[in-house]
């Protein structure tokens, strides 16, 4: 077991260990200009010291992983910046549509400049959740400012070389809704007789199968435990899903280029980052090169999320362009500033309501995987009930799907922040195959488990471990308590110009309970977002059904396939791989930063 992983602080996330701390480098000391004698002998008085700087670790060095994080990733964190925005909507003017009765189309002035670009932002509910509990608004008036600075005439187009702006904002509510249902359609194949299984898509994850929504998560799997990648969903996260959906649906529609649509997300979360950068999340997956196209080295692929800043580096994105937040007008955009998008019926969809998904105490705070998994069997089995046991803590829940008659239809289970997950972790681990003559060797069937026995629903009982599916996060209390989101000893100082949030007694470190009362605060912004948008439905409105939501998903989806004429699976599904660490290797050759860079854009540095 990892000991950075195994430190019991206070919030649970990790802190620097001895295994991470990088050794600190000295470069040979420069001769002296005025030394002419070279074999001058040096008496041990005449020595000046040498006192390095002291070794520090940031987020670029060491993020929800074990050890210390590569070159190359380190590379990319830095590059996904609040400063790449500012640089990249200075150095690109934003391509300007006409509107007709077909809907938008590009101005022929700018169309072939090559210059010009189509600013898109996707924004996570989690950051309206943080700001709305900073400013001491709702959640509707959270978003709001988000489109107000984003693409309003007093935000970011107010400024800058060509005041450009976001052309469009979407809400990555709408695509993680569309995760939940394909993930309840994943987890009921899995539960399949193998012999009625769809296999014709892509390989079925093993159970239980574990959510992948989570970049720290996935980042800690595939660079310590490869046991555990067969059994992650394939689904795309959120995030990554938005990103291949606009540029697929803007680049066919409009008649663009990938590389000239320019995608920002808006996260709670640095290692988001990371997951931005992988090199199976970029238009290789969904628009290979065609045949006697250059080489891939000459078309570099293009990233489905060009850049990732949290919501703390939103408000440093507002600073630098000397925007006040608070000051911005808290209603809708003018119809001028938000044209339709491109496709009728995916406008439909993508922009019917931005607050319509469900966000409550039951669902949880990272979007309410395991939540929906469970409503959807349920709703296959009337008359179930869903039976909730806490675990060891308040962040380890398990659940059962009860029959009428009293049988267990289905077990499940959340894990979040990294101490719990390591016990899942524990419980998945295939046991070793000892090496006495005589031993027992552990059946193929049961996949080289402790324990064989497989439960009366046929979920796999790996370990002991009977779930059939498992929500893993890696923040404890979960996404709203991401290390992006703004900080309570932020808050004040992001606040001054608006409402008072919280009083804080000392505004460098904060207490625990200050901690605590303040990811309340969010918790409680965040959960709030229903209230807002029943407070704008009419009243002959009513909450879609699981079944009417799984309608609307499954429509969608295979119009958006059929326009790209694509199957889905290349669309939604992604791949993992086992990342080997070079953490104690010796090192051959001084680093090349250069060498560094172009390791980081052609592969993503692993992560």
């Amino acid at each position: 077991m990892s000991a950075i992983l195994s430190a019991d602080d206070l919030n649970d996330f990790i802190s620097p260990g001895v295994a991470c701390i990088k050794p600190v480098e000295t470069l040979p000391k420069n001769e002296s200009s005025n030394s002419k004698n070279l074999y001058e002998v040096t008496t041990e008085d005449k020595v000046q010291p040498e006192n390095p700087p002291p070794a520090q670790i940031s987020l670029t060095d060491c993020l929800a992983c074990s050890g210390c994080v590569t070159s190359a990733e380190a590379v990319l964190i830095s590059l996904q910046s609040h400063a790449e925005v500012l640089n990249t909507l200075d150095a690109y003017p934003e391509l300007s549509f006409t509107q007709n009765h077909s809907g938008p189309c590009i101005d022929s002035s700018n169309a072939l400049d090559g210059e010009s670009r189509i600013f898109v932002a996707s924004v996570s509910p989690q950051v309206r959740a943080s700001l709305a509990a900073t400013y001491g608004i709702s959640t509707k008036e959270a978003t709001y400012m988000i489109d107000q600075f984003l693409s309003g005439p007093h935000g970011l187009r107010a400024g800058g070389e060509h005041g450009s702006g976001f052309t469009w904002v979407v809400d990555t509510n709408i695509m993680r809704e569309a995760v939940l249902v394909l993930t309840a359609d994943e987890v009921n194949e899995t539960l399949k007789e193998p012999s009625t299984r769809d296999t014709s898509k892509s390989p079925l994850p093993k159970r239980p199968v574990l959510s992948s929504a989570c970049p720290g998560w996935i980042c800690y799997a595939e660079k310590t435990h490869p046991f555990i990648l067969p059994h992650l969903s394939r689904l795309k996260s959120p995030q990554a899903l938005t990103g291949t959906f606009l540029k697929t649906v803007l680049s066919k529609a409009l008649g663009v280029p990938p590389s000239r649509i320019w995608h920002l997300a808006i996260m709670p979360c640095f290692d988001k980052k990371l997951e931005a950068s992988r090199e199976e999340l970029t238009d290789v997956s969904w628009s290979p090169l065609e045949a006697g196209a250059p080489s891939a080295e000459l078309n570099k692929p293009v990233r489905d999320v060009d850049c990732v800043i949290t919501t703390r580096e939103l408000l440093t994105l507002a600073s630098s362009r000397g925007i006040s937040l608070p000051t911005l007008p808290l209603k809708p955009l003018a119809p001028s500033f938000t044209p339709q998008f491109p496709d009728e019926t995916l406008n439909t969809f993508l922009f019917r309501n931005q607050n319509e998904s469900e966000q409550t105490m039951e669902t949880g705070t990272s979007g309410g995987y395991l939540h929906h998994v469970l409503r959807a069997f349920q709703a296959k089995n009337p008359g179930s009930e869903i039976v909730t046991q806490r675990g060891r803590n308040a962040d380890v829940v398990e659940y059962s799907l009860i029959s009428p008659g009293g049988e267990t239809l289905m077990k499940a289970a959340r894990y979040y922040g990294f101490r719990n997950i390591q016990n899942l972790v524990r419980k998945l681990k295939p046991a070793r195959v000892s090496r006495l003559p005589g031993a027992r060797v552990p059946s193929a069937s049961a996949g080289g488990s402790r324990r064989q026995p497989l439960s009366r629903n046929g979920a796999s009982a790996v370990s002991g471990v009977d779930y059939a599916y498992v929500e893993v996060m890696a923040c404890p209390g979960g996404c709203t308590n991401g290390g992006g989101q703004i900080r309570v000893e932020d808050a004040r100082e992001a606040s001054s110009s608006a409402q008072p949030v919280m009083a804080v007694e000392n505004p460098s470190k904060p207490s625990p309970h200050e901690q605590r009362a303040w990811l309340a605060r969010v918790d409680e912004a965040y959960f709030s977002a229903d209230s807002d948008t029943e407070d704008g439905m009419d009243d002959q409105t009513q909450p879609l059904t699981i079944p009417e939501r799984e309608t609307r998903v499954h429509e969608a989806f295979k119009y958006w396939s059929d326009l790209m004429k694509l199957p889905l699976s290349q669309l939604v599904y992604t791949t993992y791989r086992e990342v080997e660490s070079d953490v104690g290797k010796p090192k051959d050759a001084p680093i090349d930063t250069t060498r560094v860079v172009e390791l980081a854009g052609k592969i993503g540095g692993g992560w």
